[in-house]
């Protein structure tokens, strides 16, 4: 490691490389012009060497300066993420739970609370996002994902398999709700990548083109089941998300047609690590809650 240049150095060249300006470098790093100089001087003295070609009051990257530009601010990216995941790894005490949106909002959330009163030490941040994070990066104790359950390096724990149903607004087309399956095609209809076909099947219709004119697409439940609480279309959505506005009247069931969703809710964690701690608190309190909503949701569908 004894041919490292000083860091100050080659922070200072590669900001007068990607801003072409001695001012502009010193401003950005809040030194001084002279002090951006001295670091040039010092850096092109170690490798011996010009890295600039002096034009009047500017600058020009010399070939070599050039090629070496593109190799340190490769080296500092990679040590600024480095510093990154390190600051953003769960610290003991720190439970990161990460989840998608949905799911985070309709089913978790309102049952946190008892997490908490069990766990009140436990400093917790829930990470919502439609995209997968790797948890193999060590930044996420514990995920929620939906899915087959075949994710490499990840261990698992199956919570619990959802359903689907036909949703709309009480007020959806000035209260005339469509009842009947082709009723339901035939209605403005919002839409995900989901497909529909599991439900379309039970029903006994056709499944919707993709192509279809009119209605609307959306990329998130919880948007949908927005965009269904005004009015603006009839949408299939899983019960774990939609129960909430079932009960408390914002959204109605269109037909009796259940079917099954075809991807489970999982607990996942990195294979390396389970710590005694954390981890195992939250499965098996997860763990409790699927059961518990599993029971609920047995007689709520019983009574309806």
């Amino acid at each position: 490691m004894s041919t490292l240049p000083p860091l100050p150095a080659l922070r200072s060249f590669e900001a007068v490389a990607r801003l072409g300006s001695v001012t502009l470098a010193a401003t950005e790093l809040f030194v001084t012009h002279s002090a951006i100089s001295q670091q040039l001087r010092l850096l092109e003295d170690l490798l011996g060497v010009p890295l600039f070609i002096r034009e009047g009051r500017g600058l020009r990257l010399t070939e070599d300066g050039r090629m070496y530009a593109l190799q340190v601010r490769q080296a500092l990216r990679e040590i600024s993420n480095a510093t990154q995941l390190v600051r953003a790894r769960p610290r003991e005490g720190e439970l990161v739970i990460a989840t998608l949106p949905s799911f985070c909002s309709q089913w978790l959330l309102p049952r946190f609370p008892r997490f908490q009163q069990r766990y009140p030490d436990y400093r917790v941040s829930i990470r919502a996002s439609l995209d997968i994070q790797d948890l193999r990066q060590g930044l996420v104790d514990i995920g929620i994902r939906m899915g087959l359950g075949d994710w490499e390096g990840l261990e698992k724990k199956r919570l619990f398999e959802d359903k689907i149903i036909m949703v709309a607004a009480p007020h959806y087309n000035q209260g005339k709700l469509p009842r009947t399956p082709k009723e339901v095609m035939a209605a403005r209809l919002i839409r995900s990548t989901e497909s529909w076909s599991p439900w379309c099947e039970v029903a006994g219709v056709k499944e919707p083109p993709i192509n279809r004119p009119g209605g609307l697409w959306i990329n998130d439940s919880n948007v949908i089941m927005e965009a269904v609480r005004m009015g603006q279309g009839v949408a299939l959505e899983r019960l774990s998300v939609v129960r909430p506005f079932l009960e408390r009247g914002e959204i109605v069931r269109l037909t009796d047609i259940v079917a099954p969703y075809r991807f489970p809710y999982w607990l996942v964690w990195p294979e390396r690590e389970l710590s005694a701690g954390k981890q195992h608190d939250f499965i098996e309190w997860m763990m409790e809650e699927a059961q518990r909503y599993q029971q609920e949701l047995d007689s709520y569908m019983a009574a309806v």
